[in-house]
């Protein structure tokens, strides 16, 4: 299949209202036939996000100010490509890493590095093609680097280090905070209790992946028997790298069972370098979900089914520290996985 763009439509209409081109011959199916690529949309991406306030009322108020999401260094967001596809009957298209095992087959990068041997195993379907096979009617979202730095001059490692480092990211939050009912949002008054404030994250964002399963909405089990979930389905793969992060956790519960009031963290990395599990990632950490109508077998109660949740990642928390006393040291998490399946309704 053949790869369009969507300016494609555009370029057309200028060649055929400029005179300078009155005499080009329209191209045959034969000859389109030789372009290569697949169809599909194309999206290049470049952008800005401020947002003064969040606030989410139930109660009281959940407030989130102050929002900054772009480049490192409050430029852009950028060098992000997104295709966008329906899939046909078994239809080979780009997932996780697959890029890169074209890349091998082309000799830009080696198979000798075990995360490239990895792809290769994973994405090369052989005859050319590298990627995923989906199924009929399915909406696949596969995101990448624009220019993922890829030179035949440089050498194998050069190459994945330009890929791993294509696309930055910053991601500044001034605070998230309690607020009573009586809030006005966008007001800016006085809100109460701050749970996280002065949040500063710099990283690196891999591949990513959002497909739209065409599926019939059947309901089956997960694999613990408590859920019944569709098969009409959103299934989420994302890889980040987070090089430096910086917060104060002023007060709050994380995941209910955690709650480190007064602590800062400095210099804290996420990556995946370390442990069992690290090939096949290029040092980023992932997250992956799937997102569903689904049912509590037990309750009867229905709502969104988030399954298969992973998370995988390696913490470095070199600076922790409690108020204004110094560091009490560094700390350090190898394989660190959280998996779970959860339903969220109204109550």
């Amino acid at each position: 299949m053949k790869r369009r763009t969507a300016c494609a439509g555009v370029t057309v209409a200028l060649l055929v209202a400029h005179p300078a081109f009155a005499q080009m011959k329209s191209l045959d199916d034969a000859t389109m036939g030789s372009v290569t690529g697949q169809s599909g949309i194309s999206i290049e991406l470049e952008a800005k996000v401020n947002i003064g306030e969040i606030a989410y009322k139930d109660g009281g108020f959940l407030l989130v100010k102050d929002l900054f999401l772009g480049g490192v260094g409050g430029t852009a967001l950028d060098n992000i490509l997104a295709t966008v596809d329906v899939a046909s009957d078994g239809e080979i298209l780009h997932h996780g890493f697959s890029r890169v095992a074209e890349w091998a087959d082309q000799g830009l990068v080696s198979s000798s590095n075990a995360d490239v041997a990895d792809a290769i195993a994973k994405y090369d379907q052989g005859s050319g093609q590298f990627g995923k096979a989906f199924n009929d009617g399915d909406l696949v979202i596969h995101v990448d680097a624009t220019n993922p730095g890829m030179l035949a001059s440089n050498t194998s490692s050069q190459n994945i280090d330009a890929y791993t480092n294509s696309t930055d990211f910053e991601l500044i939050v001034g605070s998230v905070e309690y607020a009573k009912s009586t809030y006005a949002p966008g007001s800016n008054a006085p809100s109460g209790s701050s749970m996280f404030s002065d949040i500063s994250m710099q990283g690196h964002i891999g591949p990513a992946d959002i497909v739209i399963r065409n599926g019939t909405n059947t309901f089956s089990d997960n694999a613990s028997g408590n859920l019944s979930v569709s098969d009409s389905k959103m299934e989420i793969d994302a890889y980040f790298r987070v090089d430096d992060l910086d917060m104060d956790w002023d007060n709050g519960n994380l995941i209910v069972l955690f709650n480190f009031a007064g602590l800062k963290l400095r210099d804290l990395k996420i990556h995946n370098t370390r442990g069992m599990d690290s090939v096949g990632s290029f040092g980023f950490a992932s997250a992956s979900a799937t997102l569903a109508a689904g049912t509590n077998n037990v309750t009867g109660v229905s709502g969104l089914a988030i399954t298969d949740v992973d998370l995988r990642m390696d913490l470095d928390m070199p600076h922790v520290q409690f108020g204004s006393r110094p560091s009490i040291g560094e700390v350090y998490f190898t394989d660190f996985v959280i998996q779970a399946d959860m339903l969220v309704y109204g109550h």
